[in-house]
C-alpha cells in the first residue's frame, strides 16, 4: 500500500509519500480500505516531536493519523463475518496509522456509518464530533443564552456553533478575515465577527444591547480568549469552558474558568466506554441532521501542504486526508 511517513520530526515537509508493507489485522482486528482519514492538530505537534497532551511520542518511522473511514475489507480471528463489507469510522486512540491505504484496528473501537454521511463527514464526528459532545456537556444551552464561540470556522467551531442554535442559543462566531466570518454566517451564527479587528469586543457589546455572554467556547487562548471572557462581565452565571489553546497561550479567570480537556469529558460522559458513548452522540446528531460537520480536503499525497494550512489558520472545518 501507500502510505503517509514521518522518518525524522521536524518540519512538514518530513511527511514522505511511500510504499509499506500491507497491514494484517490480528485477533480481534478489521482491515479498513480507507476512504477519508482525519487530520488533527495534536498531529502537527507530534510531527514536530512535541509529546503534547499523548503518554509518549510515537516510535519512528510512524504512519501519523487516528481518525480512519472506509470499508471493512479484511477480518481477523474472532471477528463476525457481518463487519466484511460495511462503511466504517474509527478513531484509533494512540495508535497513528490512518495516512495510509490500509489501516487496522480493534473491532470494538469501529462504528457503521450512517446512510446519510459520507467518509469524510464520518471522520469528522468521531474525532472533532465527540470532542463537542464533551465540551457541551458542560454548560446547560437555551433560550437565554448568549455562546461565544472563538476559532468558529474550524472544524470544532462549526459544530459548536450549530449546536448552540439548535438549543436555541444566540450566538456569536468569532473568526480570523472576512473569507472566515462569511462562512461562520453561513453556518447560522447570529453574529460573525473578525477577532483580527483590535475593535471586535466593542462591536460586539454595541450588538448585544446591554446583554452579555453566558458562555464562551475556547480552544483558542491567548487575546482573544482575555476579550472573549470579558463579554461575560456582568453575567452572574458565566462560564469560561476551556479545552485547549491553540494560540499557544492559555488563558483563564478565577472563578469563571473551568478546563473542560479529554479526561474530563470522559468522566463526565461516565458509562462502562464513555469515549465510546461521545462518538455514538457525535455520529448520531449528524445522522439526525442536527450537526453537519464542514471539512475540507486534500489528498493523501498533499498531507505535507495539508499541515501546513492547519498550521498557518489557512483552514476552514473539519481537515481530511483521501487516499
Amino acid at each position: 500500500m501507500l502510505a503517509i511517513r514521518l522518518h525524522t520530526f521536524g518540519p512538514a515537509e518530513n511527511l514522505t509519500h511511500e510504499p509499506v508493507d500491507d497491514p494484517s489485522p490480528t485477533p480481534g482486528q478489521v482491515r479498513i480500505a480507507v476512504a477519508a482519514a482525519g487530520v488533527h492538530l495534536l498531529d502537527t505537534v507530534l510531527r514536530k516531536g512535541e509529546q503534547g497532551p499523548l503518554p509518549q511520542l510515537p516510535t519512528l518511522p510512524t504512519i501519523p493519523g487516528r481518525e480512519v473511514a472506509g470499508v471493512v475489507e479484511s477480518l481477523g480471528d474472532g471477528v463476525a463475518g457481518l463487519w466484511l463489507g460495511k462503511r466504517v469510522v474509527a478513531h484509533l486512540g494512540f495508535a497513528p496509522g490512518g495516512y495510509a491505504e490500509l489501516a487496522v484496528v480493534d473491532v470494538d473501537r469501529v462504528h457503521e456509518i450512517p446512510a446519510n454521511l459520507d467518509f469524510a463527514q464520518a471522520v469528522a464526528m468521531i474525532g472533532t464530533g465527540r470532542t463537542a459532545m464533551g465540551i457541551v456537556q458542560f454548560s446547560e444551552l437555551g433560550a437565554d443564552s448568549v455562546a461565544v464561540v472563538p476559532a468558529a470556522a474550524g472544524g470544532l467551531g462549526t459544530l459548536l456553533v450549530q449546536y448552540a442554535k439548535h438549543a436555541g442559543a444566540t450566538v456569536i462566531g468569532l473568526a480570523g478575515g472576512p473569507e472566515k466570518v462569511a462562512l461562520v454566517r453561513a453556518n447560522g451564527a447570529d453574529l460573525a465577527v473578525d477577532y483580527t479587528d483590535p475593535e471586535w469586543p466593542g462591536k460586539v457589546r454595541a450588538w448585544l444591547g446591554g446583554r452579555h455572554a453566558t458562555v464562551v467556547f475556547d480552544g483558542v487562548g491567548g487575546t482573544v480568549a482575555r476579550d472573549a471572557v470579558g463579554l461575560l462581565d456582568g453575567s452572574p452565571t458565566g462560564q469560561h469552558l476551556v479545552f485547549g489553546w491553540s494560540s499557544g497561550q492559555p488563558y483563564t479567570l478565577e472563578g469563571v474558568s473551568e478546563q473542560v480537556l479529554g479526561p474530563v469529558m470522559t468522566r463526565k460522559a461516565g458509562g462502562p466506554s464513555p469515549i465510546r458513548t461521545l462518538e455514538l452522540r457525535a455520529l448520531a446528531e449528524a445522522a439526525e441532521g442536527r450537526l453537519t460537520p464542514t471539512v475540507q480536503r486534500f489528498p493523501l499525497t498533499e498531507a505535507a501542504n495539508a499541515h501546513q494550512a492547519l498550521e498557518n489558520r489557512k483552514t476552514t472545518g473539519k481537515v481530511v486526508l483521501e487516499p
